[in-house]
């Protein structure tokens, strides 16, 4: 058979799972029929798979595939997605795209698996990180946005499943090298890539391998700023403040006048770049045998490793306010938007800081299987699925975040800016000011001292184990095809230890009045100056654009070096006392064990397909955390406290839960091309990994804010939703559709955050604020979703698609913003592709949307700003053998920020990556 762009079949939409080989498919009576192999290349027939998947399933659902053997649409997975009706991402540093959000509701909502086998995560919760797992060793991804009853339960926006390639979607021999090399414009750095894909059939076409490799290193910069903010008390409300230093007092009074109540003053803010060098392996493997054509066993492996250190070098500031300590003093709309700092004593006044944050990330992913079929006889079908899925990442006591102070007397103007990053200007007493001082290498040790130290980092384990038994009975009357059935097991354990040097109060070990100048400490602290390339330079404010870095390993050993050097008490410095130790209170472990089994039909008549099903889940969770009430509270000078803690003591609560998920789907199709869906169904979601365990910190005690939150609630109960989707859709030629949904979500006990004011917690003279996940009372998610596909002979086409939502939640019967949902959501792609020519650009867009409720009291809410991502990509193939190919990202340089209601001049947090190229040449054979 010829290759072709694209293919269809004419079997019912309900097995079309069944098919994604593209080997075989099994009829609406059963029979297995073999299929011809179909090769397919490049973005056009990408497009096509995927638009055939969407056609023959049988909910709504969307796709994408690898564009050939080995190779994805995009170098990352989570951006491929991003195309892809009403899903939007997150990124991280380098702009790599990692958690996946669908219909708006966040990644909590949403369940990623590999060939249906739930994956592992690295992080606190279920939501996978993408940018652990290279694109090349998937050939597909599903976004299924329905549910029928024999789909894993635990997504509520959706379900991604990732699959793997099969040697026999094209038999024989088969194989891929690339090489490829990236930089980033902003940051004028290099990356490369290596990857190549084997695939063989032996044995009369009985017995197929799949190997596959991949090593990257990827080097990049992200400019980064952020800010945190007080505000005042208001009266006759539950927001009781949040100004560290006192209410703040602008006219001196020392009282909290009405024109006072809930002002917005500057905390802390800093700007400076992240520097990543991610290196990524990963090795897959399949192997499948096919003894007859009743017998199908398959053995499948991933094994990855992500090992991303992060260094980033950032200037500091902490104008917060306390009595005396600031001066011409501004007022805007409720926002102090101007200040003086020029008090003489050494802690009233701005000391700039030195900021190097350290982040060893290193995680290794596996997932092992081992997968049969038999079809027993002409109605009967069993399968049977086994699996291990583990995730570690051990980084504990290996995280830093260290700060250097200066000591030099001076004047600071600190104003806010419409660009976002506050304006700074410091003169010293000595005639130095701060931005050309850095730029002239002007500053010294012996400028800085000491401060805060803090060691930090956690071991986290994820182990699940998966088995599943499923059968397929052919019945052939009263209107139903097929019977489906099955059981599953599931046994997860995560185990999260935190190491670090706060709650012995060794990060302020050699802080306050145990400063010690650096100068003293010798040679090798300080790295120089630092200006990188390109540096802010899309922001208008005023502050230095160059600053120093120093060396935290030299410095660490050169305070160690520093032992037996008396303190101002007297005492001998002791860098032990500073090391990093476990945490208990924010370690945990949990265990959670479910059962599940369903049953399902498929139904059909002369134009329209069914399903109707329930699954039954019954889920047993076990956790463990720890708690230490706190005995005193020691003030070592202004924003500078130790909280000393009893000894911990374990907490230990169980839960169980059961639920029954009934599901109904139907397709009726008005003429071969038109089609209309319906779909009801139940589902649920669970709560986060570390949300079940009763953790809790009181770090920021450290700094002089007295809060306490708890970052688990074994009590939380599952997220539950009773749902509907509606979707027309038209196939209107060849890989061209045009389709528009509407969905409607009503869901229980979401997840949110309680703050309760002035608790007494236990700790004398001293009240807090609390806060702690719970469920909230419900939300409503109702939207639409378009899209249009086309291409024309000619091979020009384009892809639209727009996701529209409104949400709202309430708690305690207050309606409040729905966290984590994009309103809208729309990407628009244009595509060329004919002969050797292979050329697509796409932007996605994403609008604003909460992402925190209540930061600064009711109706303050974080909210992350509208971002733009246009990618471009260019193919040419010079012959059977060579492609070459050229890839842009985010080709607009936009940033990705967060604000407070969106005011510009309350930034929370500026990320921007750059654009970045990547060449590449492949070689097949």
């Amino acid at each position: 058979m010829p290759a072709t762009a694209w293919s269809q079949t004419a079997t019912p939409a309900a097995e079309a799972p069944a098919a994604q080989d593209g080997t075989t498919q099994t009829t609406g009576e059963g029979r297995a029929v073999d299929l011809d192999t179909v090769v397919v290349t490049g973005v056009r027939a990408s497009l096509a798979r995927a638009t055939d998947i969407k056609r023959d399933a049988a909910v709504v659902q969307d796709s994408i595939s690898a564009l050939e053997l080995g190779r994805f649409p995009d170098d990352n997975v989570a951006d491929s997605l991003s195309h892809i009706t009403g899903v939007s991402i997150s990124r991280v540093a380098g702009g790599e795209g990692q958690k996946v959000s669908v219909r708006g509701l966040g990644p909590e909502y949403t369940l990623t698996t590999f060939n249906d086998r739930i994956l592992a995560t690295d992080g606190e919760g279920r939501d996978f990180a993408y940018d652990v797992l290279p694109a090349d060793v998937i050939s597909g991804a599903d976004v299924i946005k329905g549910t029928q009853a024999s789909l894993t339960e635990g997504a509520i926006g959706g379900l991604v499943n990732l699959r793997s390639a099969s040697p026999f979607d094209q038999k024989g021999q088969h194989g891929i090298v690339r090489l490829e090399g990236d930089r980033n414009q902003m940051s004028e750095l290099n990356g490369r890539k290596v990857s190549a894909t084997y695939s063989n059939t032996f044995a009369n076409d009985t017995v197929g391998i799949l190997v596959g490799a991949v090593y990257a290193n990827r080097r990049d910069r992200t400019d980064v700023a952020q800010s945190s903010w007080t505000r005042n008390a208001v009266p006759g409300t539950d927001w009781s403040g949040n100004a560290w230093g006192g209410a703040i007092d602008p006219n001196g009074n020392g009282e909290l006048d009405p024109d006072e109540y809930g002002l917005i003053g500057p905390g802390q803010f800093n700007m400076g770049s992240i520097l990543e060098d991610k290196k990524r392996t990963a090795f897959s493997g399949k192997f499948e045998w096919r003894p007859t054509d009743d017998v199908r066993i398959t053995v499948d492996g991933l094994k990855t490793k992500l090992d991303s250190p992060q260094v980033s070098y950032q200037q500091s500031y902490y104008p917060l306010f306390a009595p005396g300590r600031w001066s011409d003093v501004s007022v805007q709309n409720g926002i102090v938007t101007g200040l003086t700092l020029a008090n003489p004593d050494p802690e009233q006044r701005l000391n700039p800081e030195l900021l190097n944050e350290t982040q060893y990330r290193v995680v290794e992913t596996e997932l092992f299987g081992v997968n049969g079929q038999w079809d027993v006889n002409d109605r009967l079908s069993l399968t049977g699925d086994l699996y291990r899925s583990t995730s570690k990442r051990h980084s504990g006591g290996q995280d830093t975040y260290v700060v250097l102070r200066m000591n030099q007397p001076n004047t600071s103007r600190i104003t806010l800016s419409p660009n976002g990053i506050p304006n700074v200007t410091t003169n010293f007493d000595d005639g130095r000011e701060l931005a050309s001082g850095l730029a002239n290498s002007q500053f010294t040790g012996s400028d800085f001292n000491t401060h805060y130290m803090e060691l930090r980092g956690d071991n986290i384990d994820d182990e699940i184990n998966g088995g599943t038994l499923g059968g397929k009975l052919f019945v052939g009357d009263w209107g139903v095809d097929n019977l489906k059935f099955g059981v599953s097991r599931t046994d997860r354990k995560k185990r999260r230890d935190l190491i670090n040097n706060t709650l012995s109060g060794g990060a302020d070990y050699y802080s306050g009045d145990n400063a010690i100048n650096v100068g003293e400490l010798g040679s090798g602290v300080l790295r120089g100056t630092l200006a990188p390339p390109h540096f802010m330079d899309d922001v208008g404010s005023q502050f230095p654009r160059s600053f120093l870095g120093f060396d935290v390993p030299n410095y660490l050993s050169l305070l160690e070096a520093y032992n037996g050097n008396l303190r101002p008490d007297g005492t001998p410095y002791d860098f032990s006392m500073a090391a990093p130790q476990w945490n208990p209170l924010e370690s945990y472990r949990v265990s959670e064990k479910t059962d599940a089994f369903y049953v399902q039909a498929d139904l059909s008549g002369e134009r329209w397909n069914a399903d109707v099903g329930v699954r039954f889940v019954k889920t047993k969770t076990s956790s463990q955390a720890w708690d230490a009430k706190i005995t005193s509270i020691t003030e070592n000078g202004a924003f500078n406290y130790v909280a000393a803690y009893a000894e911990p003591t374990p907490v230990v609560q169980d839960a169980d839960y059961h639920y029954w998920l009934p599901s109904a789907n139907f397709t009726w199709r008005f003429t071969d091309d038109l089609q209309l869906r319906v779909g009801a169904a139940k589902t649920m979601a669970r709560p986060s990994v570390e949300q079940l365990a009763p953790t809790n910190t009181t770090a920021s005690v450290s700094w002089g804010e007295f809060t306490q939150v708890y970052g688990g609630n074994a009590d939380l109960k599952p997220y539950t939703a009773k749902q509907g989707d509606v979707s027309l859709e038209w196939y209107f030629s060849e890989s061209s559709i045009f389709n528009v949904a509407t969905f409607y979500k009503r869901i229980e006990n979401q997840i949110t955050t309680s703050w309760e004011p002035q608790q007494d917690i236990g700790v004398p003279g001293y009240l807090f604020n609390v806060m702690r996940p719970i469920n909230g009372d419900y939300a409503k998610v109702r939207g639409i979703e378009a899209g249009l596909q086309h291409f024309w002979d000619n091979g020009f086409g384009f892809r639209a698609q727009y996701t529209r939502n409104w949400s709202k939640s309430f708690v305690n019967g207050l309606e409040r913003p729905l966290e984590g949902i994009a309103p809208a959501v729309y990407s628009l792609g244009l595509i060329y592709d004919k002969g050797p020519w292979s050329i697509s650009t796409t932007a996605d867009h994403t609008d604003g949307f909460t992402t925190a409720t209540n930061v600064l009291g009711e109706g303050y809410n974080e909210q992350a700003d509208k971002l733009t991502w246009l990618t471009a990509q260019v193919m040419y193939r010079i012959n059977d053998t060579f492609t070459i190919s050229l890839e842009g990202q985010n080709l607009l340089d936009d940033e990705q920020t967060t604000s407070i209601n969106g005011n510009p001049l309350l930034l929370n947090s500026y990320y921007r990556y750059g654009r970045a190229f990547t060449l590449g040449i492949a070689m097949k054979f």
